[in-house]
């Protein structure tokens, strides 16, 4: 058994980690970035060390420091966790060559999976089939066309080391196949390092579709049932649920036995996940995920498994307990990720700021997942995930009343959070009879313009600023909650506040550049359009996160050289203002 496991990550997973050690009765060791000294996983490891900085190149994803670290600290195992360096071939093939134990599957695998095209290759060895492609590198625009020719309009280009919808473009006809090419090519080479495309078919209508598999060294290798994770936006998941619901059966079996037959074919141990896309009673293979799920828990509700437990086991060189016979679900389990992003309209835009005060709820069937307190700040620097609300029922109607009488418990306090459109997603008639897919909350969810109750940031005035005070009265003896804005008390005069709630003036020369490298994801603005300081001009996807770029003056858009989906390097120009 391993006796001191470093955790190379930070907020819920990195807590997930922790405890997981900790009731193993191994010492866990936290690294942390200078805007984590006082986060809660720090706070929770037996041991912590600093990697300074403040962006994650600066910090979790330093592979140098993080393996000084792993020196120092004396750690027998390293739990990557998701995202940062859980998927980094080298940095797990640097940890074991230090006689390390790396909680993930071999960087072998790592590899061979992380290249869409040996994965896909890898899968149809195995008799897999993936959604139809070609797995031929695209150098012209006329390979396009001629796909098309085969399979039909739209077609999707796609970056063989992409990911998050990175490096994918949709091509509805001939005449954007060159643009979306080098569009493609752009956003990969920024993203990735790697300009390859490779293309699919495109479905106009799937679910998305994966099954978590465990592997250990000795060959033995299982399916844990299934998850549905048809709700997302811009390529990411919103809610998740196991088991998937409104599968046959058989199509439910053939499934977990096609990520079995990947998995074994590529030399996997460890933990990971094999994802489909399913539409009209056909599935196919999109690709494996060589880490632990953000999604997870889903899955541990309805087996009993914990499958980080079963990570550290595996890497300590035990083998699995249990067969596939022994494997059973009971009732239904959903999982929603509470983002600091403000969802109306369905922008979904991100919101960095302090939580002043959070509530979570409990209860029977109810767990969360989370990595911040009461106090914490939510960086603009990492992601927005504040934590996981996960409930279970005997079957999908009771987790569906459960996770709407949780919701409503939930309560965070000082930024915008995604648990109001969690509960419209709920409620609405699409996702209660499963008429959803992954495009349904761009294409058809009407999130409005509601605002978000819990959300601190003031309003303001020409009369100047106010804020935002929770009272409790009582009238003819019940008790009522409710809200008033009033004038703030101080002596200065009033300023805006952001998106972010920080304060923000008039500054700069106009032109508004990028923070850092990225991709484009919305625009909102247009030329011609009147802003004020601290308005956001877009939003700007960069290592899996999104970040509002804000207007450093007042006055209106002249130019505009960007689009949606362009990628762009750090102080490309983004919009001008004058």
């Amino acid at each position: 058994m391993l006796s001191k496991v470093l955790v190379a990550n930070r907020g819920e997973i990195a807590v997930r980690v922790i405890r997981a050690c900790r009731e193993l009765g191994i010492e866990s060791v936290a690294v942390y970035s200078d805007l984590d000294t006082n986060a809660l996983h720090v706070r929770l490891a037996d041991e912590a060390w600093r990697l300074g900085g403040q962006s994650a190149t600066e910090s979790y994803l330093d592979v140098d420091k993080v393996l000084e670290i792993v020196d120092k600290c004396g750690a027998d195992g390293v739990h990557p966790g998701y995202g940062f360096l859980s998927e980094n071939a080298d940095f797990a093939r640097a940890v074991t060559e230090k006689s390390v134990a790396f909680i993930g599957p071999p960087p072998e695998a790592i590899e061979i999976m992380g290249d869409k095209l040996s994965a896909r290759e890898a899968a149809e060895k195995v008799g897999v089939s993936g959604v139809p492609g070609s797995l031929d590198l695209v150098v012209d625009p006329q390979q396009v066309i001629d796909f098309a020719s085969n399979h039909n309009w739209p077609v999707a280009i796609k970056a063989v080391y992409g990911g998050g919808g990175r490096g994918m473009k949709i091509v509805t006809g001939p005449q954007e196949v060159e643009e979306s090419l080098e569009s493609a090519s752009r956003e990969s080479m920024n993203s990735f390092g790697r300009d390859e495309l490779y293309l699919e078919r495109y479905l106009a209508n799937p679910r998305h579709i994966e099954v978590q598999i465990l592997a250990d060294k000795s060959g033995n290798t299982v399916y844990l049932g299934d998850r549905d994770c048809s709700t997302q936006r811009r390529h990411q998941k919103l809610i998740e649920e196991a088991p998937a619901p409104n599968i046959d059966e058989e199509i439910r079996s053939s499934m977990g036995e096609a990520a079995v037959a990947v998995a074994k074919g590529c030399g996997y141990t460890n933990a990971g996940t094999v994802e489909f896309l399913y539409e009209e009673g056909s599935f196919y293979y999109l690709e494996m995920n060589t880490r632990l799920q953000v999604e997870h828990p889903v899955t541990e509700m309805v087996t009993g498994i914990d499958l980080v437990e079963q990570q550290i086991l595996i890497a300590s060189g035990e083998n699995l307990s249990f067969s596939q016979e022994d494997i059973k679900t009971e009732g239904h389990s959903i999982e929603f990720r509470i983002n600091a992003e403000d969802p109306s309209n369905g922008l979904f835009l991100p919101a960095p700021g302090r939580i002043t005060s959070m509530r979570v709820p409990d209860g029977f069937g109810v767990r969360f997942d989370g990595g911040y307190e009461t106090g914490g700040e939510i960086s603009q620097y990492y992601d927005n995930l504040i934590g996981k609300l996960i409930v279970w029922g005997k079957d999908r109607q009771s987790a569906i009343r459960r996770g709407m009488r949780s919701l409503s418990e939930m309560e965070v306090v000082g930024i915008p959070t995604t648990i109001e459109s969690a509960k419209a997603i709920l409620e609405h008639a699409d996702f209660q009879n499963m008429k959803h897919s992954t495009k349904w909350v761009e294409d058809v969810l009407e999130l409005g313009s509601f605002a978000d109750q819990n959300s601190q940031n003031p309003i303001s005035s020409d009369a100047g600023s106010f804020a935002r005070h929770e009272l409790t009265v009582e009238v003819d003896g019940r008790r009522i909650e409710t809200a008033v804005w009033v004038p703030e008390l101080n002596n200065n005069k009033p300023v805006r506040k952001t998106q972010s709630g920080k304060k923000s003036k008039d500054f700069g020369s106009g032109e508004v550049l990028a923070p850092m490298q990225g991709t484009i994801v919305r625009l909102l603005v247009e030329i011609g359009d009147s802003i004020e300081a601290g308005d956001p001009i877009c939003i700007l996807e960069a290592m899996k996160m999104e970040n509002n770029v804000l207007a450093e003056k007042s006055g209106s858009i002249t130019e505009l050289p960007v689009k949606e989906g362009n990628s762009v390097g750090t102080g490309d120009l983004i919009a001008k203002i004058e």
